[in-house]
């Protein structure tokens, strides 16, 4: 007679780990779940009817009544394309975060090595280097307005000074073709100092020992800086980059401010375009239809880029 062996019961310790490992994922969970709720309720929830909306003929009047909105399908999206207004709003929106996102990694890769060298005060420069980006976003675009005013503000009196007085006045804010410039310059300046902190955290978490080895090699500073530093830091820069062009592409505050989309609609970003549809002409259909167009083009350029900037573990 052949014998069934009986099922090996699991020994206590087994059991003890099984219901930590449990109890563990119960407890990620929990701590998660506030993370999922608001995300769902405050980030997924709202793209999702902004999509709808933008198929419909909704008007703040639908909102008023409490009628809902009809189906036009993508009367919206046509209408906004035949208008001339879409088309050079993502222009502009491109041309905007191609220029403050270039020079910011520029900028701040040059302030995060100096930085990083053995300059005296160097501590007390990082502390003061916050305060742009701790300022809020309105009042920054105050300040450079100020800056840019074209009767008394502090670049028309530099220029005055330098010109000898032939140019008495510089309304950078009233030139169409100098305005999105003049945005760019105070995005910089706010933003500079945090992709600064970002770099200057990859420059110092540098292994000494290959630079050593580099320099014993023979090369100068520049060999070192793009055969070394640079493919090393390639994952601090992908993030900080990628943190820069989605704030670039959703900056709204600091251009309204500014200029309100003017002069001309020269700085009419889609931000502006949206904000113009939606609470100016009080069409909310068109202005999601604006918004939608506006996501997925940040979705497709962010992943392009994480796409080119892909990283190769270095050994």
């Amino acid at each position: 007679m052949i014998r069934m062996s009986s099922p090996v019961a699991p020994s206590p310790d087994r059991k003890f780990l099984m219901k930590k490992k449990t109890g563990d994922r119960l407890f990620s969970l929990a701590l998660l779940l506030p993370t999922i709720l608001m995300t769902i309720i405050f980030i997924l929830i709202p793209v999702v009817d902004s999509v709808i909306k933008s198929f419909l003929d909704y008007k703040v009047k639908n909102i008023i009544s409490g009628v809902p909105g009809k189906w036009n399908d993508f009367a919206n999206y046509i209408r906004l394309f035949q208008n001339s207004k879409l088309v050079p709003s993502i222009f502009i929106t491109f041309e905007f975060v191609i220029i403050v996102v270039a020079m910011q990694f520029v900028f701040g890769m040059a302030l995060a090595l100096i930085l990083n060298s053995n300059m005296k005060f160097a501590r007390f420069f990082r502390s003061i280097m916050m305060m742009p980006w701790v300022v809020p976003t309105i009042i920054s675009a105050l300040i450079w307005m100020w800056i840019y005013q074209p009767q008394y503000g502090l670049l028309k009196y530099l220029v005055s000074f330098f010109s000898m007085g032939h140019i008495s006045e510089f309304a950078i804010l009233n030139h169409p073709s100098l305005a999105l410039f003049g945005i760019a310059i105070a995005a910089l300046w706010k933003q500079i100092p945090l992709t600064t902190l970002l770099l200057l955290a990859g420059l110092q978490n540098l292994p000494d020992d290959m630079l050593e080895a580099a320099t014993v090699d023979g090369a100068n500073g520049v060999a070192r800086f793009f055969r070394i530093v640079l493919p090393y830091m390639k994952s601090v820069i992908k993030v900080a980059m990628s943190m820069a062009i989605i704030e670039n592409f959703k900056q709204f505050p600091l251009v309204w401010t500014m200029t309100g989309g003017g002069p001309n609609n020269s700085t009419t970003t889609l931000a502006v375009l949206s904000y113009r549809e939606a609470f100016v002409s009080n069409n909310l259909g068109s202005g999601a239809a604006v918004t939608t167009v506006w996501m997925l083009l940040m979705m497709v350029v962010v992943f392009v880029y994480n796409h080119l900037m892909r990283t190769e573990v270095m050994d």
